[in-house]
């Protein structure tokens, strides 16, 4: 069948909305129509940054839309379902059985590899193959192929413009918080750089009522957004000594810190910005290598990781958030921005300067 993406032609090219073909759903794939698709920074990244070779790509990795058609194989899914897109696991492997599905060894393949495991895509332009499968739907897209295991069935009364994000960067954000730090009302939690994951993680701060919130941003529209959730601003452009002003903020260091800017010297702030035996979950991609102070480290007993999605399962976070939301205590709806598909380059713009938290493509 033929559909309309936003294709990226080559690294670092806007996109552009052309016209493709796409595969009829396999025994395996359920076939998407999708009604909107949140727009992440690891979209951005990602185009801007893959080898050449793995172009014309179609990205997009939180979409939401109404199955069309389902494979013989497709179990749990069916024709006219309204559905949010996530990202992929084998659900078969010991990760995925007994812990968080992020961390499933296959996860590089089926979320990245652009390709189906045989080698195949489900895009085309005419006999030339287009790189898809990203996150398992490539959904910035008319059309997505998606699977079981990323598909999260959800009541057709859900507005599926509001949970789109919730298949990554919402999820990624407040998973961290309510997955794996579990801070309490006596914690506190600074988060440096206070996007779209960040403010999503100090909506699940409020939530649990965590007692001191500190968000470090360069900007003012991003320190206010903060502000919405109860969380101190401190703009690292302003203050000589962010260390210092955090520690202050947080009676001598914060129990919990979120970095996702993927700067290592922010990383390293973030880390000196602890109380002793604080966590620190450093969720930015860009940085190959981060810088830490070993000293401190040794010092303190702080420990530094990483979480993928927040170590959350799509199928029990995202009605887990949307139940929250629908509740008052998830409210994440003013982050988002909705744009047509056909300003998607708008929306990039929009977003890198701030002037957004979470663009929303509609067709």
């Amino acid at each position: 069948m033929k559909t309309t993406v936003a294709l990226a032609n080559q690294p670092g090219a806007e996109f552009s909305l052309e016209e493709v073909e796409l595969d009829g759903p396999r025994d395996d794939e359920i076939l998407v129509r999708i009604v909107a698709t949140g727009l992440c920074h690891t979209d951005i990244h990602l185009k801007d940054n893959l080898p050449a070779q793995t172009f014309p790509r179609v990205l997009g990795h939180e979409g939401a839309g109404v199955v069309e058609a389902v494979g013989a194989g497709v179990k749990g899914v069916e024709v006219d379902d309204h559905v949010v897109l996530s990202f992929r696991s084998c659900r078969k492997c010991e990760s995925c059985t007994t812990g968080p599905v992020g961390y499933c060894p296959s996860a590089m393949l089926l979320n990245y590899l652009g390709m189906r495991l045989d080698g195949s895509t489900t895009y085309r332009r005419g006999d030339s193959p287009v790189f898809g499968n990203f996150f398992g739907q490539s959904s910035l897209s008319k059309h997505a192929i998606a699977y079981a295991d990323n598909c999260v069935v959800v009541d057709k009364s859900v507005n599926l413009t509001k949970v789109a994000p919730y298949g990554c960067g919402f999820q990624t954000g407040a998973g961290t918080v309510l997955n794996v730090l579990k801070p309490d009302p006596t914690d506190s939690l600074v988060v440096f750089g206070v996007g779209a994951v960040g403010l999503a993680a100090f909506a699940a701060a409020k939530h649990l009522k965590v007692g001191t919130l500190v968000a470090v941003d360069p900007l003012q529209s991003r320190r206010d957004a903060a502000a919405a959730y109860g969380a101190v601003g401190v703009d690292p452009t302003a203050t000589e000594d962010v260390v210092a002003k955090v520690k202050e903020l947080t009676g001598g260091g914060a129990a919990y810190a979120i970095d996702t800017t993927a700067i290592s010297p922010v990383v390293k702030q973030a880390q000196l910005s602890l109380r002793n035996r604080g966590t620190l979950i450093a969720l930015g991609l860009g940085a190959e290598e981060y810088t830490i102070d070993a000293r401190d480290l040794l010092q303190t007993g702080k420990v530094i990781r990483s979480s993928i999605e927040g170590d959350a399962d799509p199928h029990e976070m995202v009605p887990q958030l949307i139940e929250l939301n629908a509740a008052g205590e998830f409210d994440v709806d003013g982050l988002i921005a909705t744009y047509a598909f056909s300003e998607i380059n708008t929306a990039v713009s929009d977003m890198l300067a701030g002037r957004v938290v979470k663009p929303v493509f509609v067709w």
